[in-house]
């Protein structure tokens, strides 16, 4: 690790920070260090740091705006590259629009609406990134990133950079290929439509006001924890079975929406894996369903958690 550090020093790739917590970086604010943690400064910078973490054999993984994400208390082995600056670049051409992965995908969907293009609309409370958009077929009010990408750009752990078009993703319910593939979303391309500005921004904040009323922003929180095992809703069945309020430490489920984990008061990882287990263990007793999580719980664990 010495030795790949003062080479990307020396390379001069962007941002480097060493032992970061990723607390500072996840919507949830929990997570332990990384060993390193890099935010390269343009698409070029990225694809050395690719080349440079597969030459010294590193493991490493990549986040965005830290949104879906459950990260150990004991941190993350390796190197996390973070897409921010640098990869956060918007051009509109028409209906088509070609954005950065580490554009936030909140921003994107306001910027849009002003200019009077559809298609984001249901995007408009996501806090994610573009990639992580991508990513997670990320979705809301009965559509989703799938309904949208034209194509997009993948930085694969070789080294590979390669268009794939929308349709080859492999997208499903909050499913992409490349949560079984090593790649990264560096770019996106969309197909939006024309529309009238003032009815496509009045439908936004409809979907924002509702978000607000219904959902708990007012605590960190990462988002819908879990999948909804369709036909049924994950947070109606957890509210039916007695959960809202339920605590464990300092991570409870919202009183407000069940579907929802609020970190209240200085939550670990280690509380939310136990609520979620425990959340999972009620509905398959109470409502006889395997429930599975929607958040990604990634990095290593210390020696006293389970």
């Amino acid at each position: 690790m010495d030795t790949f550090l003062k080479q990307i020093k020396k390379e001069q790739i962007g941002t480097i920070k060493e032992n970061e917590h990723l607390s500072n970086h996840t919507t949830w604010k929990i997570g332990g260090p990384a060993d390193v943690l890099i935010e390269p400064d343009n698409l070029e910078s990225l694809k050395r740091l690719i080349n440079l973490i597969t030459l010294h054999n590193i493991p490493w993984r990549v986040i965005g705006r830290g949104s879906n994400l459950l990260v150990a208390d004991g941190g993350i082995e390796g190197v996390v590259i973070k897409l921010g600056k640098g990869l956060d670049y918007l051009e509109i051409n028409e209906d088509l629009i070609k954005v950065g992965g580490g554009y936030p995908l909140i921003k994107l969907a306001t910027v849009i609406s002003r200019k009077g293009l559809s298609g984001l609309e249901f995007a408009g409370g996501i806090p994610g990134s573009v990639g992580g958009a991508v990513f997670m077929n990320a979705g809301a009010h009965g559509s989703d990133i799938s309904n949208i990408l034209k194509e997009a750009l993948i930085l694969f752990s070789d080294g590979r950079l390669e268009w794939i078009k929308g349709e080859d993703m492999g997208f499903s319910y909050r499913t992409s290929r490349l949560q079984n593939e090593k790649g990264i979303c560096v770019e996106a391309v969309f197909q939006l439509e024309k529309g009238e500005k003032e009815e496509i921004v009045k439908h936004m904040q409809a979907y924002k006001d509702y978000r607000r009323e219904s959902q708990p922003w007012k605590h960190p929180t990462c988002g819908s924890v879990f999948r909804n095992p369709l036909p049924h809703y994950a947070g109606q069945l957890i509210e039916k079975a007695g959960l809202k309020g339920y605590q464990i430490g300092g991570a409870q489920i919202s009183p407000m929406h069940a579907n929802f984990i609020v970190n209240v008061e200085e939550a670990k990882a280690q509380d939310v894996v136990d609520l979620i287990t425990h959340v999972k263990e009620t509905i398959k007793a109470k409502h006889d369903i395997e429930i599975e999580t929607e958040v990604e719980l990634i990095g290593r664990r210390k020696e006293n958690e389970k």
